[in-house]
């Protein structure tokens, strides 16, 4: 297995280059799926990503919050169901909010190289959090066109701020907050999809760890300009063994999703949150909610960054299927936090093809 250090990808775009070095170049089997990412968004026929709208599912009137609540938890359910992957809008969380936490995030990757290089990690020890570039992670030494920041920002006393950015001055408290505003959107969205498996409210949040024990981790992906995008992804195909994913974006187009045996370009819905369910809810779920395979492209005409927030239980936790209703799958499966998962491409309950991704192999 290769393990040297990749350059950053940064560093590599902006040098001029014309061509990429063959490291970052995809199997021949890949490229014939890869095209315009720009084009591929404007597609309005075919499937599209669902949209799933949350406004007044904490009403304060009775009435109209139960009839809210069982409108999205057969709407949260079907998406789940047959993408796992869904924009969620009117989620509660203020745009001035995901406004401050986009900016810091774009600031600190615009400061100079040597300064983001003052938390740079240390993956070959095993030091994944701060700034990095993806490690060459197969026999092939493949690398994906991407730099990155990771830490783990909820719960508070977990958080290690030492390797927070300092620059911008905006970065810590507006991630903090975010923080909690995802946390509770979190437990929204579990006690819906609970619902939707015939569960009692609170199963899911339990089963991956409660309030006291669910981890949230950020990594912010940047993808830089690529002088040949249609050689590249920003991020090779992969599921999350998360339980949810929460993404937020710069409305740049590269998301794709792997819906039906064809990849699909997730749109650019303003003020929306992408939200994946992760293996371990498909595990929980006896494979009635889906963990959708995705991936990431890239462009050679503008940047794009995303803020993702992975939701897993801690890694002691043991997650096995939840009891739900009879109609759901029988399913073998169960996987534990205690090792880290395979860096390989392995068969999910609906027998598609996937390469499982953690944030803790980065």
């Amino acid at each position: 297995m290769v393990t040297s250090v990749a350059p950053r990808v940064e560093s590599l775009s902006s040098s001029g280059i014309q061509s990429i070095p063959k490291e970052y170049i995809r199997p021949q089997e890949e490229l014939t799926s890869i095209g315009n990412v720009f084009e591929e968004e404007k597609k309005d026929e075919g499937p599209q990503v669902p949209t799933i709208d949350l406004k007044d599912i904490e009403s304060e009137d009775e009435v109209v919050r139960r009839e809210i609540r069982e409108r999205c938890r057969e709407e949260l359910k079907k998406a789940a169901m047959e993408w796992g992957v869904m924009h969620l809008v009117n989620h509660g969380i203020s745009d001035d909010l995901i406004n401050r936490v986009k900016v810091a995030g774009e600031t600190f990757f615009n400061l100079p190289m040597e300064e983001k290089e003052k938390y740079a990690n240390d993956q070959a020890s095993g030091k994944i959090a701060g700034y990095g570039s993806k490690l060459a992670n197969n026999a092939s030494g493949q690398l994906e066109w991407e730099d990155y920041f990771f830490h783990l920002i909820f719960p508070e006393d977990k958080r290690d701020m030492t390797i927070w950015p300092k620059t911008p001055s905006d970065y810590v408290p507006a991630t903090c907050e975010y923080s909690v505003k995802l946390r509770s959107l979190a437990t929204k969205i579990l006690s819906v999809l609970s619902l939707g498996l015939g569960l009692e409210e609170g199963r899911l949040e339990k089963e991956v760890g409660g309030m006291e024990e669910l981890l949230l981790q950020k990594k912010i992906n940047y993808y830089p300009k690529c002088p040949q995008p249609e050689l590249a992804l920003g991020v090779e195909a992969h599921t999350d063994v998360s339980a949810l994913t929460f993404i937020l974006h710069n409305m740049v187009p590269g998301l794709q999703l792997f819906y039906e045996g064809k990849w699909v370009t997730a749109k650019c819905v303003p003020n929306s949150i992408i939200m994946h369910i992760g293996d371990t809810i498909e595990i929980l779920s006896n494979g009635k909610y889906k963990s959708i395979l995705h991936r990431g492209l890239v462009n050679k005409e503008k940047v794009r960054i995303s803020w993702a927030v992975f939701c897993e239980p801690p890694k002691e936790k043991i997650i096995l299927k939840a009891h739900c209703q009879r109609r759901c799958l029988r399913l073998s499966h169960h996987s534990s936090h205690l090792a880290p998962f395979p860096n390989i491409f392995s068969t999910s309950s609906s027998g598609r093809p996937r390469r499982l991704y953690s944030p803790n192999e980065l």
